[in-house]
């Protein structure tokens, strides 16, 4: 099924949306204006960091007097949440936080979030916004196949399928034969998971003998990691479901800061009656809607943990709502600044080598990158593995093509090297593309 086909699932009905998902664009922007003055205010008078911030920039929480003062206010960064680690940015004391998650830690010290009974109740709300913007219905069974733990896949999305009163399967990541199982046995009509990790469990119910298309699955809600509107296709082609992108972070939230709209598929639109987006280009300056740049967000509604101008390192450009008007919505995020490789001159993405893979029949979308030095320059070889069905020497063809186009379209020389079918590794949840061997 290609994203221009009739969706299965079931578009909302407007008028059946919460107050918030149907107010005009002046009237969440009065929102907004009054959340964010609520929210300065609380973050400056209650985290150390926030004050000395503010007063560093000359700011006051009174300054605040319409949404153009926004770019009065200092960026939050993620190496501000590791400064100030464990609980160090926390609004509220610990006898009124009722959850804490982290970030996985793997760069450095992991970053520390906290909720409050309300700020839990808001997320759940948001997720399960989420979930009925991407056609799930109360009383379908949805296969949660996030992480639970410190992440905030898991339990975020757990919470907010309560919320819509769905019916939640806690799998969790990992052991793929069991999910399969899992599917096969309990008939979800909709799968919540990284991308990466649904390819990989199609990819054992074909191994299992099972045809993908032939499960119960209709919806999935897929987020956490970089994808893109090919992979999109494959999936949807694969399973014969809709695939919905679902968009969060830990320190803003954890996934329902936004999701796609089923009926259009057209980005996330954002929940900007608790979130403020912004747009920023290299030199940190606002840029105006419709323009690509960094992702900021300013939380509206946090008790435990409000951030202001947190630099989320995504890149996107901001664009008007259509399934929800008044929200905004994002272009679909395919790339964050720190993914970004740079070969000799020439800046590029995973994420645009995943788009020319899957515009090539032949190829398989298993594919790794490693970066090596040979001597003083920098390589990128390309790991891909051969479709199983096809001979090796249509395969080794297509490893030509794809180098030709990476030079053509990206600008780079890389090496493409085919692999055997499943060698490489799989996801089981957030997937590592890059491998740095420098």
């Amino acid at each position: 099924m290609s994203t221009m086909t009739a969706n299965r699932a079931r578009p909302a009905d407007f008028e059946s949306l919460d107050p918030a998902e149907r107010l005009t664009r002046p009237e969440i922007e009065t929102l907004q204006l009054e959340r964010l003055r609520w929210s300065v205010r609380h973050a400056y008078e209650n985290v150390p960091l926030y004050t000395r911030k503010l007063d560093a920039a000359g700011v006051a929480p009174d300054d605040i007097r319409s949404l153009d003062d926004l770019r009065r206010l200092p960026f939050t960064t993620k190496e501000d949440l590791r400064s100030t680690y464990p609980f160090g940015m926390f609004a509220v004391p610990m006898h009124r936080v009722a959850r804490i998650h982290a970030s996985s830690g793997t760069t450095g010290r992991p970053t520390v979030v906290g909720y409050t009974p309300r700020d839990l109740d808001n997320w759940a709300t948001l997720v399960a916004r989420s979930l009925r913007a991407s056609g799930v219905r109360p009383g379908m069974k949805v296969h949660n196949a996030y992480g639970y733990g410190l992440f905030t896949g898991g339990l975020g999305a757990h919470a907010g399928i309560e919320r819509l009163g769905a019916t939640v399967i806690p799998v969790s990541g990992g052991q793929t034969a069991r999910q399969v199982q899992l599917i096969r046995d309990f008939e979800p009509e909709v799968i919540m998971c990284t991308p990466s990790y649904l390819l990989t469990i199609a990819d054992a119910m074909a191994e299992a003998g099972i045809d993908p298309r032939s499960t119960s699955l209709r919806i999935a809600i897929l987020g956490a990691e970089p994808w893109t509107n090919e992979m999109r296709a494959e999936l949807e082609r694969r399973l014969d479901v809709d695939a919905v992108d679902i968009y969060g972070l830990s320190e803003v939230m954890g996934p329902g800061v936004g999701n796609e709209c089923v009926e259009t598929k057209d980005g996330p639109h954002l929940w900007e009656d608790h979130f403020l987006p912004e747009i920023i280009g290299d030199d940190g300056e606002p840029l105006p809607d419709g323009e690509r740049g960094e992702l900021v967000f300013t939380s509206l509604t946090k008790e435990a943990f409000p951030v202001l101008r947190y630099r989320t390192r995504d890149l996107t450009r901001l664009l008007p709502g259509t399934a929800r008007p008044g929200m905004r919505r994002m272009e679909k995020i395919t790339g964050r600044n720190d993914d970004m490789i740079i070969l000799r001159g020439v800046n590029l993405f995973p994420t645009q080598i995943e788009e020319l893979v899957l515009g090539i029949e032949t190829l398989t979308p298993h594919f790794i990158l490693e970066l090596t030095r040979e001597g003083r320059m920098d390589a990128l070889t390309v790991r891909i593995e051969r479709h199983p069905s096809l001979d090796r020497e249509v395969c080794e063809a297509a490893t030509v093509v794809l180098a030709q186009r990476i030079k053509q379209h990206i600008g780079s020389t890389v090496t493409v090297r085919l692999e055997e079918p499943g060698t490489l590794p799989r996801s089981e949840g957030k997937y590592k593309r890059v491998y740095d061997l420098r």
